[in-house]
Order: C-alpha cells, then sequence, then structure tokens
C-alpha cells in the first residue's frame, strides 16, 4: 500500500484535494420546495431504462442532512468540494419563475463551506435538464441554449460572490452521445441526427454560459469539465490506426475542437456536418473563449478496431478488447497509466489551460463487515492514478488538484442504486454514512496539504 505521507511529498505544497458529487445523484427531495422533475426523473421512472427502476427521490437524502455531510466532508480532511447545482430546483420549468427556496438551499450549501474553510468548486449542468425543456425538443433544440444562459445568470448572480471556481457543462460525451446516441442515458435517443443536434447546441450552451458568468463576475475561475477518452487503437493494423483516430475526433474532439481550437474536427464534418444544425458566424467565437481551467474526468480507456462494415456509421470503429484484466465492479478495466497518456496527448493536440482532476475513483461494492468497509482495491486505484498525476505535474503539466469520485456511494445513473463509488459507504436504508478504508487513507493524504512547498519537488 502507498503509504500517504509518502505520496504527499511528490505533490506541490498548493495541490488540491477535494471530494465530488452530483445533485441528481445524491439530493433526493425531488418534489420539495418547488422543484420540478428534470429528464432523470422522467427516465428512472420508465421501466426498463435504470436499474430496478430505481429513481433520484430520496437518494442519499443529502438535501435534508445538509449540515451532517457538510461536517462529513470536514472530517475528511478536504480543501474543496465539487458538487452540481439543480437546474430544476432554480428554475423548475427550464424558462419562467425562478425558485428562491432553490436558491436558498445552495445559498446554506456553499455559506456550510465557507464556514468550514473548504473551497467551492459548483458545476451549473450535471444531465439534470428541467423536464419541460424537452416540450421544445431539450439539447436538440437551440432555444435550450438560452435559457441554460440565464440559468447560468441566474445562479451566478446569487452564488458566484462566494464560488471558488464554476464548470458550464459536466461530461458533455455523456449529455450528447450516451444520452442521444446510444441510448443509455437520459432522454434515451437513438438518433445520431438528434446527437449532432444535441452536441452544437451544448458546446454554444456551454459559451453562452462562459459569457454569463464573466457578465456577473469576471473574476470568478470559470471552465468546463471533461471526460474525454484515451483512445488506444486495437492492432498496429493500418485500418485499426485509422479508426483510433477517427474515435479520437468523435469522442474527444467534438468538443475539444470547439471549444479549444474554434473548430469541430474535418473528419467529423466530412462524414457528418450535413447532418448537423447550421452553425451560425458567431458560434464558434462563442464557443471558443478562453477558459480560466478544465476539468478532466478519467476511469478508463477506450479501446477501437475498425468496423469495415460498408454501412457503418462514422466513427465506423468497434470495441477491442481490454489488455488487462483487472477490472472494477462495473467492469471497467483498470490503467492508471492511461490517465498520463491522455493527458500527455491533450496538451499536445490543443492549447489547454490548468487542469484539474475533477472526478477519478473505482467502482467497488463490498458492504459494511463490523463496521467497517474494506476497500483495499478503491485504495489501491486512488493511489495509483495519484502516483501518474504526480508523474505529470513533474514532467511539467498543470495540474492543479484532484478530486475523488465520489464523496458517497450514490444513485449511479443507468446502474441505479447497485454500483458504489464512494470513499463514504451509505446504508440506503437507514442513510448511515461510514468511511470506508479509502476514505480514511485518503483522509490522511489532503491533511498533508496545503504544506510549504509550492514548487514540485
Amino acid at each position: 500500500m502507498i503509504d500517504p505521507k509518502t505520496l504527499a511529498q511528490r505533490f506541490p505544497g498548493d495541490f488540491l484535494f477535494g471530494v465530488a458529487t452530483a445533485s441528481f445523484q445524491i439530493e433526493g427531495a425531488s418534489k420539495t420546495d418547488g422543484r420540478k422533475p428534470s429528464i432523470w426523473d422522467a427516465f428512472s421512472n420508465m421501466p426498463g431504462r435504470v436499474h430496478n427502476r430505481d429513481n433520484g427521490d430520496i437518494a442519499c437524502d443529502h438535501y435534508n442532512r445538509l449540515d451532517d455531510d457538510l461536517d462529513l466532508i470536514q472530517s475528511l480532511g478536504v480543501q474543496a468540494y465539487r458538487f452540481s447545482i439543480a437546474w430544476p430546483r432554480i428554475v423548475p420549468e427550464g424558462t419562467g419563475p425562478i425558485n428562491e427556496k432553490g436558491l436558498d438551499f445552495y445559498d446554506r450549501l456553499v455559506d456550510g463551506l465557507k464556514a468550514r474553510n473548504i473551497k467551492a468548486f459548483a458545476t451549473l449542468y450535471h444531465w439534470d435538464l428541467p423536464l419541460a425543456l424537452m416540450g421544445d425538443g431539450g439539447w436538440t433544440a437551440h432555444s435550450t441554449t438560452h435559457a441554460f444562459q440565464r440559468y447560468a445568470k441566474t445562479v451566478i448572480s446569487r452564488l458566484g460572490d462566494r464560488l471558488d471556481a464554476v464548470a458550464t457543462f459536466n461530461e458533455p460525451w455523456c449529455s450528447v452521445w450516451l444520452s442521444h446516441l446510444y441510448g443509455i442515458h437520459a432522454p434515451g435517443e437513438r438518433n445520431m441526427d438528434a446527437a449532432l443536434h444535441a452536441m452544437h447546441y451544448t458546446n454554444l450552451a456551454h459559451g453562452l454560459g462562459v459569457s454569463a458568468v464573466r457578465d456577473v463576475r469576471s473574476d470568478l475561475p470559470v471552465g468546463i469539465v471533461i471526460n474525454p477518452m484515451h483512445v488506444y487503437a486495437g492492432s498496429d493494423s493500418v485500418a485499426d490506426q485509422a479508426a483510433a483516430e477517427r474515435a479520437f475526433d468523435f469522442h474527444n474532439g467534438a468538443f475539444f475542437g470547439p471549444i479549444f481550437k474554434g473548430e469541430y474536427p474535418e473528419s467529423l464534418l466530412s462524414a457528418l456536418g450535413n447532418r448537423m444544425p447550421k452553425v451560425e458566424a458567431e458560434d464558434m467565437a462563442v464557443i471558443s473563449q478562453k477558459l480560466d481551467w478544465w476539468g478532466v474526468n478519467y476511469y478508463t480507456p477506450m479501446r477501437v478496431s475498425d468496423d469495415p462494415t460498408p454501412s457503418a456509421e462514422f466513427p465506423a470503429t468497434v470495441n477491442a478488447k481490454p489488455v488487462s484484466d483487472i477490472k472494477t465492479d462495473i467492469g471497467w478495466e483498470v490503467v492508471p497509466q492511461a490517465l498520463g497518456d491522455l493527458i500527455r496527448t491533450l496538451n499536445e493536440r490543443y492549447s489547454l489551460p490548468d487542469c484539474y482532476i475533477t472526478e477519478n475513483g473505482a467502482c467497488y461494492n463490498m458492504g459494511l463487515e463490523n463496521g467497517i468497509v474494506d476497500d483495499q482495491p478503491r485504495l489501491d486505484y486512488i493511489a495509483d492514478h495519484l502516483a501518474v498525476t504526480a508523474e505529470l505535474i513533474k514532467e511539467g503539466y498543470p495540474m492543479k488538484g484532484y478530486f475523488a469520485w465520489s464523496l458517497m456511494d450514490n444513485f449511479e445513473w443507468a446502474e441505479g442504486y447497485t454500483m458504489r463509488f464512494g470513499i463514504v459507504h451509505v446504508d440506503y436504508d437507514t442513510q448511515v454514512r461510514t468511511i470506508k478504508k479509502s476514505g480514511h487513507w485518503y483522509k490522511e493524504l489532503a491533511e498533508q496539504f496545503p504544506k510549504g512547498n509550492h514548487k514540485p519537488g
């Protein structure tokens, strides 16, 4: 086991250690204080969409246990908390009246963090789109970009003076491809045309969100959280190498291209551009505004081979075999060095600002035995990925912080409550929280910071 104090020596003294959650996954209280349904409330309640028809009505009951959960975060010794704000609490219909009670909740959350000397990293959109906006087409509609802009302005006007950083979106790959092309996440579309509209309008909403944040608080660091795929080709063949390049453009370039270069990848445009919505002349300038930071969410690499089927739609790839036989309980291959490969590749291709690892963690479903959760594999996973992060810092990459996913076990989207990512165990019947072995280890590491040496060494 990597000793946390030894590992701490490898990080600069101002490196930020935190924990992360998302509103729909932990808050519950889905019909409380004026909140209206999101697309995930609808999706969860449709048979066959979410395991066991689990939903977010109660989740971790965080809405009603806010102070205790903030004490829990403080007890872990971390310097920062990454959370998301539920749009349906703030503007329940997506547009129209503002719900003061929703803003009050996040006021209490941010004030509670400040009182405990914990930095507040807020995400404006972590997938819980107000259901009412689906009437106009949700993310496939241009009107949603302006609804998001107004929502962003509303939140920042109220909370921006006490936030330390804000992200516009969390993992657009999921809310675009997984939600509109593969049908695995809400709203469950399986349609390339819908996905391409969602792609452009999500990118545009990001840009409008950046403008909204800066209009209200020009001093608030604004960024975006992306889950880029590190793509490995299934073999050295020319066909597989080309497939990996297409996969990179489709899964990463679709977002990094517009945001950091002001253009969509050429391969994507030539294959699918005629099915995208009209890209207005000024869209790219809006999307590609300079960011203060970006967040990377990394769990597992992507391995692809060429799909030789003549009718295969771009990017025309099939999954290639995993190389590592170590897998987490959700079936994801464990390859820590892929995180390093990913950061190096992205920095080579794009001009990127400071980076935070905004999510990293592992699904292991150990339960409570004699008051203890011995989740050694999760501890090892986090330690190994932090060791890779330390190496990146040594190489000169601007890695500024690490947020463990997740603070606690929670609603794991389509997997419902079967998959556990927390460093804190949640008993969903009693809502009792128990810090796992990994959580105690992480606390020992986080408590070493901030420390004196502000130079990587």
